[in-house]
């Protein structure tokens, strides 16, 4: 079956040269070709990601215009505007696929705004809303390695896209034959007859206006001194967070130059995300020479955010997702009680796999704090439900352990341009009061408990990685441990059980252990992973640290 696909695609007459080349390349190796065409890559809430090149399992001209096609069969039974959004990232190819998907929604009659330079998550979260949408498209493999790109799916609300509708969109994809299925007219038609047009400067404003209207303390940056260090990663971040913190007074900003313009290779880090200290390197390298008092980096679609703080001594300390999630409901709380801005019954969200310490903050402040799963369209489904209800302004934040942050609903993804400008205005607050994050940290710590978050991954790669993932997790919940690392297992959490979690079903597991501690299963939604989380507690970092890596020993035998 794959073989007569190779042969069909070889047959093709292929508008793309280097597809053709890496097609010949492969001829006679059939693991090669196996690998290409075996499978087609997934559409899920995620929409698709893969490694760039040809055949049905990777991402090309013509698996997107095989999933556009997919997303506008749905589109067409939807009424509403007929309109889709689209916004790219500076993966390689990014440009050329969100053009790709235009052409082929304005050949099947639904209208196209799309951005006319590369532009974030958020501002396509935005614009979907903004030109009340039928659908949005986010081109993007947010902080994969270079050799990856994808396409997000958005629904009217800004949200990345609900199940349902993702199982329908890749039912009509699976319908589509894929080199021949997709309509298709040139982009220069599809702008002429006005199908195709740029989204305009008043939805861009509309975006800045929206984010600035989240400062806890206007005006407090423009006398702060802040000296910041940034790095957009070779990605989409600069304009709109340069733009975002100018606006707000912060003008001593110091760019990685090495990252500072968009580049799909990302030469100075072959994994650009914020999350890992390699990404961070030449930001921290640059901010020791300045004396900066905080560095941050942005990932290539900006919707996530990481930043290193200045200690007393002069080093710089990376400081986890959790840990910046904590310290913004913290200040967003403070500040907007100390501002008389708090609304009533105010609610925060977070997932069910970020730290817990956030829960003791919120009921601190009197906040409401929600777990969902994990994936920001739970969050974003928490405003939806209170906006439906006219009680949109309750919701004050919400985060992601993985980096992602989100202030006020103007947005339904999570939101790095936010996340940067309210970072920057805690740093300059404490500064202002002779204080610092790394204090305001310690702070929380000595209040609340030394709480821990770790998170390690098990990579399993290759056709067969799938369903290794799907065994370990299936004798997971078949044969549950009895302790782990020496500790009991008082509480088993299975999320396949929405009757016990109140909660859709997801695959997630979580065990309580004796003496307070917790540690999540759960398989990744997005790469070929099985993620776990651990949370520890104890009098100081030293052990709870200890025992973190006592219950990672001990699963690792669990997950092979």
């Amino acid at each position: 079956m794959y073989l007569e696909e190779y042969k069909r695609w070889m047959e093709a007459d292929l508008e793309d040269p280097a597809l053709k080349k890496e097609l010949e390349e492969i001829a006679g190796n059939e693991d090669e070709i196996k690998e290409r065409f075996a499978v087609s890559l997934a559409f899920g809430t995620a929409g698709l990601r893969g490694v760039l090149g040809a055949g049905s399992n990777r991402m090309n001209i013509y698996v997107v215009r095989q999933a556009t096609q997919g997303l506008a069969n749905w589109v067409k039974t939807q009424g509403g505007n007929q309109l889709v959004a689209i916004s790219y990232d500076s993966r390689i190819n990014s440009d050329i696929f969100a053009k790709t998907a235009a052409c082929v929604l304005a050949a099947n009659g639904i209208k196209v705004r799309i951005y006319d330079a590369l532009m974030p998550v958020p501002a396509l979260s935005f614009a979907t809303r903004f030109y009340e949408a039928n659908a949005g498209i986010m081109v993007t493999a947010s902080h994969n390695p270079a050799k990856y790109n994808g396409y997000k799916a958005y629904g009217p609300d800004g949200c990345q896209m609900t199940d349902e509708a993702a199982d329908i969109v890749y039912a009509q994809i699976q319908e589509t034959d894929i080199l021949t299925g997709a309509k298709v007219m040139s982009f220069e038609e599809g702008l002429e007859s006005k199908m195709i047009q740029y989204v305009g400067e008043d939805c861009i404003e509309g975006l800045y206006q929206a984010i600035e209207s989240r400062s806890v303390r206007p005006g407090l940056c423009k006398s702060a001194g802040l000296k910041l260090v940034y790095s957009p990663l070779n990605g989409s971040g600069l304009v709109p967070v340069m733009r975002v913190l100018k606006d707000i007074g912060i003008e001593d900003v110091t760019i990685v130059p090495e990252q500072q313009y968009p580049d799909g290779n990302f030469p100075t880090c072959p994994y650009p995300n914020p999350e890992i200290f390699e990404a961070l390197r030449l930001g921290l390298e640059l901010a020791e020479k300045n004396g900066a008092d905080l560095m941050l980096a942005t990932d290539p679609d900006a919707d996530r955010v990481g930043i290193a703080i200045k200690c007393p001594d002069g080093s710089y300390q990376l400081v986890s997702g959790n840990e910046v999630g904590v310290l913004l409901l913290d200040y967003i709380c403070a500040g907007r009680i100390e501002k008389g801005t708090m609304p009533e019954k105010a609610v925060a969200v977070k997932s069910i796999v970020s730290t817990p310490l956030a829960d003791a903050v919120a009921a601190n402040y009197g906040v409401e704090l929600r777990n969902v799963l994990t994936g920001f369209k739970w969050i974003g489904d928490q405003i939806a439900g209170l906006e439906a209800a006219g009680e949109i302004e309750r919701f004050i934040f919400g985060f992601e352990e993985s980096y992602g942050y989100l202030a006020g609903p103007y947005v339904r993804d999570k939101d790095a341009i936010v996340g940067s400008m309210l970072i920057c205005e805690m740093a300059a607050y404490y500064r202002s009061i002779g204080s610092s994050i790394k204090q305001r940290l310690e702070e929380i710590y000595e209040k609340y408990g030394r709480y821990l978050n770790k998170v390690d991954s098990f990579e399993f790669p290759g056709l067969s990685g799938m369903d290794k993932m799907a065994s370990i997790m299936n004798e997971l919940r078949n044969n549950p441990p009895k302790e782990i690392g020496g500790y009991a297992v008082v509480k088993v959490t299975d999320y396949k059980k929405p009757e016990e979690t109140g909660l859709p079903a997801a695959n997630v597991l979580i065990y309580g252990l004796e003496g307070g501690a917790t540690v999540v299963v759960r398989p990744s939604g997005t790469e070929p992973k099985i993620k776990t989380y651990f949370t520890t507690l104890g009098k100081d970092l030293a052990e709870a640290e200890a025992q973190k890596t006592k219950l990672a020993e001990a699963l690792k035998p669990l997950l092979g």
